[in-house]
């Protein structure tokens, strides 16, 4: 049984040419006691600002800060106050730099505060915009450093925590701090555990984002919005890697897969994934067979260099059997399966790109590959996570190959051999089989039997 590796690989490895994301803002972890705030700084448009801020960060001065001004439906501010000790000490200040003034105070971004009416007298205390505060700020040419994306909801919302926050005008501290917003506090005493702390501000990547919806089987077995313990899916969004690369032979430890590459890695229901592609915006990873096999919805969870995405959902089958179909083998709508005669030659009717026209023949013994097909026989083959060195046979039966309107005989279901999960089918085509043909299988019995989730044709002739 001669695995076709030279023709197969290029598809199995299910990536599309991504090219890394690189950017020369920094951006900077607001890490608070209500959760972390994540920051794109903006040198191109306030460049002395943000060195102004830098240097403050760097030299530890925010660190154990606390939020002293909130104005609800307007805006927070920090930056002038750190709790040493039991005792707020403000921050010692350099010199006040001049104003650069160029992007509005919009919903989320970061601006420098101003002594009195002088625009030029910011120093070390900043705050963030609750709301769209351009038409009343912009004017008064507070200027704006830094941005939360969009994007980042997970920010969003500490940001927004931070300002329902309690205000109080009378606390013991005096009326310097009459704007001042407390945890759990109603009177007395102000204790350390009543302030809104900025616990450190340091320089940090965004945080990971899988995007609503963007966890599916690999896209060149169908892509489908379900997955079984060993199927191969695909994970989008942002943030998500900051390289771009497949597994290598040395990323494996003897023959089992790396369930880490390039700090990015996965959890499906808490189970590690095994990471077999990384980039910004495209993670793949293998469906560990420690996941419960039941019926039910999982959560998916990535993590890049420490910090963890919100969790996406994928639906788990016992089995989710698809077989290899790359966008390439459409035609005009109509979608080929890959299939390869014996030299490793692709069945071709010479219309799918990159291919020459060999169709299959009658009576010939075909290959085709797949993913999902769920456990195999010996039992002690894992379905994931492990390089396949012995010849397997599915462990889920009755399966059945049809092609065109004929039963076609199965001569080997199992794992092709030198892969991690990829399943292998020889397949002989009926004698009567002619022309552009459906193929199907049937695996498994009634009621829970599946059958090929898509139209998919052969080229027979």
């Amino acid at each position: 049984m001669k695995l076709l590796q030279a023709v197969t690989v290029g598809f199995f490895l299910l990536v599309v040419g991504l090219e890394a994301q690189t950017s020369t803002a920094p951006i900077v972890r607001f890490h608070t006691n209500l959760g972390d705030i994540y920051v794109q700084l903006l040198p191109s448009q306030a460049p002395n600002t943000v060195t102004n801020f830098l240097s403050y960060m760097n030299a530890g001065s925010y660190n154990n800060s606390i939020i002293h001004r909130s104005v609800p439906g307007f805006i927070w501010q920090g930056g002038g106050y750190q709790l040493i000790g039991d005792n707020l000490v403000a921050i010692p200040a350099n010199a006040a730099i001049n104003n650069e003034f160029n992007v509005s105070n919009t919903y989320g971004t970061l601006a420098m505060a101003l002594v009195g009416t002088d625009i030029n007298t910011a120093t070390t205390q900043w705050f963030f915009n609750e709301t769209d505060n351009s038409s009343t700020l912009d004017s008064q040419f507070f200027t704006v450093f830094g941005r939360v994306s969009s994007t980042d909801t997970a920010s969003m919302t500490v940001l927004d925590n931070i300002a329902t926050v309690p205000v109080f005008s009378t606390t013991p501290l005096g009326s310097v701090f009459d704007e001042i917003p407390l945890l759990n506090y109603s009177s007395g005493s102000v204790m350390d555990s009543n302030y809104v702390l900025v616990e450190s501000i340091a320089e940090a990547g965004l945080p990971p984002v899988i995007t609503t919806n963007g966890v599916i089987t690999a896209s060149a077995f169908g892509g489908y919005p379900a997955a079984a313990p060993g199927s191969y899916i695909e994970i989008y969004g942002t943030n998500l890697a900051g390289t771009t690369r497949g597994w290598a032979s040395s990323d494996f430890s003897g023959n089992n897969a790396p369930t880490s590459l390039d700090n990015v890695s996965v959890t499906i229901d808490g189970n590690p994934a095994y990471v077999s592609y990384v980039s910004p915006s495209q993670v793949n990873v293998q469906v560990p067979g420690s996941v419960s096999p039941a019926l039910h919805v999982a959560t998916v969870i990535l993590t890049y260099n420490t910090q963890v995405s919100a969790s996406q959902s994928l639906a788990i089958r016992p089995y989710e059997g698809a077989l290899l179909a790359p966008a390439s083998y459409n035609v005009g709508g109509t979608q080929y399966v890959a299939a390869f005669h014996a030299n490793n030659t692709p069945v071709s009717n010479g219309t799918i790109p990159g291919t020459t026209a060999a169709p299959a023949k009658p009576g010939e013994e075909i290959v085709f590959y797949g993913i999902g097909f769920g456990p195999v026989n010996p039992s002690n083959v894992p379905v994931a996570g492990e390089i396949d060195t012995v010849a397997t046979s599915l462990a889920t039966s009755p399966f059945s190959f049809t092609i065109g309107q004929s039963q076609a005989q199965v001569v080997y279901a199992g794992f092709a051999p030198d892969f991690v999960g990829l399943y292998q089918f020889n397949v002989v085509v009926p004698t009567n089989a002619s022309g552009d043909l459906l193929i199907g299988f049937t695996l498994g019995a009634p009621p829970n039997a599946q059958t090929l989730p898509n139209p998919l044709y052969l080229s027979v002739q």
